[in-house]
């Protein structure tokens, strides 16, 4: 198991556990992000602090602190 935000760029990965608190969590749930979706990396922004990630047909960019909650099978 390893965090989403390890992932590389065209990479498909699980979400196998979402470690995130309150609104980010509810934030986080409302966009997809749950137990067994399928999220692919699609690009990285400068110092890898920023990443584009398709998930469920939505592209959607997520901090490296709030990918870093996501773990990934």
């Amino acid at each position: 198991m390893s965090k989403l935000y390890e992932s590389e760029i065209g990479e498909v990965v699980c979400v196998d556990k979402l470690s995130a608190k309150d609104l980010l969590k509810e934030r986080l749930l409302a966009l997809g992000i749950t137990r067994g979706a399928l999220i692919e990396v699609v690009r990285k922004g400068p110092k890898d602090n920023l990443t584009v990630y398709k998930i469920r047909g939505a592209m959607i960019a997520l901090r490296k602190e709030e990918a870093c909650l996501i773990t990934v099978l």
